[in-house]
């Protein structure tokens, strides 16, 4: 199967309220106290809005996205299926009872983007954005992500990311996340980034970035 054909079938089974997050028990929740600590802890460097931040690394935006997203990476971490020596070892600090009010807080800030320019072409990026590149069998952005690029459930909001963070991760995508980390749906991912060049995964980037 295509990368394309591959989007449009997760697109209609994440829509579809199908379990494509992988299955879990649900875990009581954790006390309001320790919630709130945890989520002062993560402000130390996604910032008290969530906007992100540039420092030696670029921390992405938490703010707006979206609750099942973080969820899903939170739990990719403390397995091992996402690979980060930094947030694996914040992610098994973190209870399960606690990343549904985690996701939350984050989902409620609406802080603006922080900009900062990946150096690539807006104008290309938002034709990838919304009609994807069909020649090089790459999806448009838009079929899972949203016309607004808020995302939706389990598939992440890009609007105001930081560009020099979208840079990386689609750079390093293959390495950083396996086809089964957040409950399957970064496989369909690997091919997509495969087939985007540099420019090209920097006039995305770009273009998303600059969206509120």
């Amino acid at each position: 199967m295509n990368s394309i054909a591959l989007a449009s079938a997760i697109v209609a089974l994440s829509f579809s309220g199908s379990a494509v997050a992988r299955p879990h028990a649900r875990s009581h929740a954790a006390p309001h106290g320790a919630v709130q600590a945890k989520i002062e802890y993560c402000q130390i460097c996604h910032g008290e809005s969530g906007a992100g931040f540039y420092g030696y690394y670029a921390i992405p935006r938490l703010a707006g996205q979206q609750p099942g997203y973080i969820e899903n990476q939170l739990r990719d971490y403390a397995s091992g299926l996402r690979h980060n020596p930094i947030m694996s070892g914040v992610a098994r600090g973190v209870t399960p009872g606690m990343y549904g009010a985690i996701a939350a807080h984050f989902h409620s800030l609406n802080a603006a983007p922080l900009g900062g320019r990946s150096g690539g072409n807006v104008a290309l990026g938002r034709e990838i954005f919304a009609n994807g590149l069909p020649e090089s069998n790459v999806p448009a952005c838009s079929a899972c992500h949203g016309p607004d690029a808020h995302g939706a459930r389990q598939i992440p909001r890009l609007a105001g990311q930081l560009p020099v963070y979208l840079v990386k991760t689609l750079s390093n995508w293959g390495r950083e996340r396996g086809r089964q980390s957040a409950g399957g749906l970064s496989a369909i991912m690997v091919p997509t980034t495969h087939n985007l060049t540099a420019a090209q995964i920097s006039a995305v980037a770009a273009y998303v970035g600059g969206l509120r």
